[in-house]
């Protein structure tokens, strides 16, 4: 990220919910100064009241950039505040859901460079995976810059056309949840096999994130660790056949639970 341009300029966060503040903490942490950064929220909380960043303050006529973080709902409110910095001078990132890059044309301009961003909330422990695209009036350098800005809560991916970001919104930016419900099914049954609430749900939370960390360091991909846990006849197995069967398991329903979350995404797209 050129800090430099950054702090010379600017940068304007518009909207300060636990998205916006874990990209905010992690800016700071990785060097971006306090005074560089303004922050419009109409309920700042108090952890952002401490961090030393201008709040609800006058900001620069051009910003380096603006980064859109508020709901989708009160995009159209908050929008017009920002349409000034519309026309190429100034980046703007949107990290809400479902609002496509041409209601942002739209809105600001149609020469505005426009990246859209799919994160999601691991992103608050800085595990995040986003996913960009950026418009026809984003170049190398700003789509670096918009790389940098968000790999601060994790890693980023780019992607090959807006098209995809309904994909990615079922498997990414919505999965989360489906990994949390996991958590809590898993303990449900170890309940359910006679172990006490805690103990379950403690075996549940640590086997899951174990699990995602090795698949993430391991060489191997998931379906070679998998085989490798799997002994012939035994219990991992046993289950397996559960949950690996074509009708009932795995494969059918999470194609169904990220297809209706594609689908859901498309829709709010179009609005």
């Amino acid at each position: 990220m050129d800090m430099n341009e950054i702090a010379a300029r600017g940068l304007v966060l518009l909207g300060c919910g636990k998205m916006g503040s874990a990209m905010l903490k992690g800016w700071l942490e990785g060097g971006l100064p306090r005074e560089a950064v303004y922050v419009m929220d109409p309920n700042p909380s108090d952890w952002l009241k401490g961090t030393g960043v201008h709040i609800n303050a006058t900001v620069p006529e051009q910003p380096a950039i603006v980064l859109v973080a508020v709901k989708p709902q009160v995009m159209g409110a908050a929008l017009p505040s920002a349409k000034s910095y519309g026309g190429g001078g100034t980046l703007f990132i949107s990290v809400a859901a479902g609002t496509p890059i041409s209601t942002f044309e739209t809105m600001l301009g149609e020469s505005t460079p426009i990246v859209r961003a799919m994160p999601n909330t691991p992103a608050a422990v800085g595990r995040g995976i986003t996913a960009l695209i950026g418009n026809a009036h984003v170049d190398e350098a700003k789509m670096a810059q918009a790389d940098a800005l968000l790999q601060a809560v994790g890693q980023t991916v780019r992607l090959d056309d807006e098209g995809q970001m309904d994909a990615v919104t079922g498997v990414s930016g919505s999965g989360p949840a489906y990994v949390f419900h996991l958590i809590e099914t898993l303990a449900a049954a170890g309940v359910a096999q006679g172990l006490p609430e805690p103990l379950a749900m403690q075996l549940a939370k640590a086997t899951v994130a174990g699990a995602g960390a090795l698949a993430e360091a391991a060489e191997e991909d998931p379906s070679a660790l998998r085989v490798n846990v799997t002994s012939p006849n035994g219990t991992t197995q046993a289950a397996l056949e559960v949950l690996m069967d074509e009708e009932t398991g795995f494969p059918p329903l999470l194609q169904r639970a990220v297809a209706a979350a594609a689908k859901r995404s498309e829709e709010l797209s179009r609005g």
